[in-house]
């Protein structure tokens, strides 16, 4: 997932010196001792993407960038660029582990399907016949239909879920038992719709845990990093490997203090250029001598297979990885990743027997459009190799600047709608207006009847945002806004979610509870 930007303030004279260490390191990057055994540093066929990368680490204030490229079985291209560590004076190279935010969901999902291989986990079971006391709830439909299946293809109906723990403040990290009880909850019928959760991959790697008897580290080193001989991958900073790590910045280059999560299997992976692009080999079905067959090709095939429609409706989603059967011409599978301090890509191309990597340890440029250098810089790569992809993407037309989201009254929303918002601790009213004007009034509780900000339709989901509070002690922690997301189900009715979102930088959370409403009034 992208978040925001997280700022900090540097002294005009500080900012000039690291603008001019940027400068500096970019001009020069190949001559850096640390690339001087980079694979493909001098192939000419990069030459423009090697450029292309130093452009965009002066114009976005990079502090590294990463790649990797492999085709027809071989790695043709590894490189590091700038810093991984600019206090640390560490230049970034193919072993420097980057934080790889949601491109975790791919390795937890290959973890997933060595456990259903061997026979330890039923993909089309529900998900609670492998948890503890603490079970997923059925609030919005049956919870038998959560199964391990939907939630590695997101449509088993759990909320988004993210919630960062800085270890520069007092707040620990709740165990995943109180996780799944607190916000475990179905706000969609699983089946129904595609809703991205990285609580569903908290859920899995979990379950991974269990299933194990390990914890969620040691188990993805015994079933997937060791037996793909990956050593710079890891669930966290593993201890030893810490100068290996890249540093993570924000959006005006300061560093951010470490942070974890309680959706680990969504967000908790690092790993090396080098390491993620013979990821990539594996699932590309390549077959490297000193990795082992810890999936078969059916298997990899199965986790390949597009078959739940996202939005935009030209992607989709499989089971861990995301693809399009068109992208300018290529059908492409795999994943990207955005939270604070990091912006990822992992892109394979079946039918060109190609994988890119690309990774850099800043903030993704916005909260909602998302990643920018990143996808140029693999973009540019797939260009340089593919003649056919390069002559569709040249001849893409601009595209105009997107018209504004906007808002319209649907005449089957209209009046009044009543009903609550569930916390883990208590159930609250809830009262939406919908006014012909396509005013919308919200009262939440006790609290100031205001209106709901920023309202839209994205595909069959309502979005909205209005200044109130959820009153449990965790939202309570930081000052937070409401975002409702709820979805028409059947006459009269609307179910979805409302979660509190820190409203401060750097971001916190986004904490689910349920919500069930029923027209009353026309």
């Amino acid at each position: 997932m992208a978040q925001t930007r997280i700022s900090r303030g540097w002294s005009l004279t500080l900012l000039a010196l690291l603008c001019l260490d940027a400068i500096s390191l970019t001009s020069s990057s190949t001559q850096n001792p640390a690339q001087t055994d980079s694979i493909g540093a001098t192939d000419p066929r990069f030459n423009r993407v090697r450029s292309k990368i130093e452009t965009v680490m002066l114009k976005d204030q990079l502090p590294s960038v990463a790649v990797a490229v492999a085709q027809h079985g071989k790695i043709i291209w590894e490189q590091g660029f700038g810093w991984a560590d600019r206090e640390q004076l560490r230049p970034a190279t193919v072993d420097t582990m980057y934080s790889l935010a949601s491109i975790s969901k791919p390795f937890t999902a290959t973890a997933i399907m060595t456990l259903v291989k061997q026979g330890k986990i039923k993909l089309d079971a529900p998900a609670n016949e492998y948890l503890g006391a603490a079970k997923i709830n059925g609030l919005a439909g049956d919870a038998s239909g959560a199964t391990v299946r939907r939630l590695l293809n997101h449509t088993s109906g759990m909320p988004l879920h993210w919630q960062f723990i800085y270890v520069s403040e007092a707040y620990d990290c709740p165990p995943m038992d109180d996780t799944i009880l607190r916000y475990g909850n179905l706000v969609n019928p699983p089946g129904q719709v595609y809703q991205y959760s990285n609580l569903g991959f908290g859920i899995l790697s979990y379950i991974i845990s269990r299933v194990s008897d390990l914890s969620y580290a040691d188990a993805m080193r015994t079933l997937v990093f060791a037996p793909l001989d990956l050593p710079h991958s890891t669930v966290g900073i593993a201890p030893g490997l810490e100068r290996y790590a890249a540093a993570r910045y924000d959006s005006r280059t300061s560093t951010i203090p470490f942070y974890t999560f309680d959706h680990l299997g969504a967000s908790a992976v690092y790993s090396s250029a080098h390491d993620l692009i013979r990821f990539a080999m594996f699932h590309l079905k390549d077959h490297l001598s000193d990795q082992q067959a810890i999936l078969d090709d059916e298997t990899i095939d199965l986790m390949h297979r597009l078959d739940t429609p996202m939005d935009p409706p030209n992607e989709f989603y499989g089971l861990g990885f995301f693809g399009t059967s068109d992208e300018h011409g290529l059908k492409s599978i795999g994943h990207d990743g955005g939270m604070p301090g990091v912006s990822t890509t992992m892109r394979l191309y079946p039918d060109e027997d190609l994988a890119v990597v690309a990774l850099t340890n800043a903030s993704p440029s916005d909260v909602y459009s998302g990643m920018h250098a990143i996808p140029e810089i693999e973009q540019e790569i797939v260009a340089s190799l593919v003649p056919r992809y390069a002559q569709a993407l040249a001849s893409k037309p601009t595209s105009p600047e997107s018209p504004k989201e906007t808002y319209t009254p649907r005449s089957e929303l209209l009046g009044t709608w009543t009903g609550t918002v569930r916390t883990w601790q208590s159930t609250i009213p809830l009262k939406l207006t919908f006014q012909p004007d396509g005013d919308i009034h919200v009262k939440l509780d006790d609290q100031f009847e205001t209106l709901l900000n920023r309202p839209l339709w994205r595909g069959k989901m309502f979005v909205g945002l209005f200044n109130g509070s959820i009153p449990t002690p965790d939202a309570n922690r930081q000052r937070h806004y409401v975002r409702l997301e709820l979805w028409e189900r059947g006459e009269g009715k609307l179910q979805g979610e409302a979660n509190a979102e820190a409203a401060d930088e750097p971001p916190h959370y986004s904490l689910a509870s349920y919500v069930e409403l029923t027209r009353t009034a026309r």
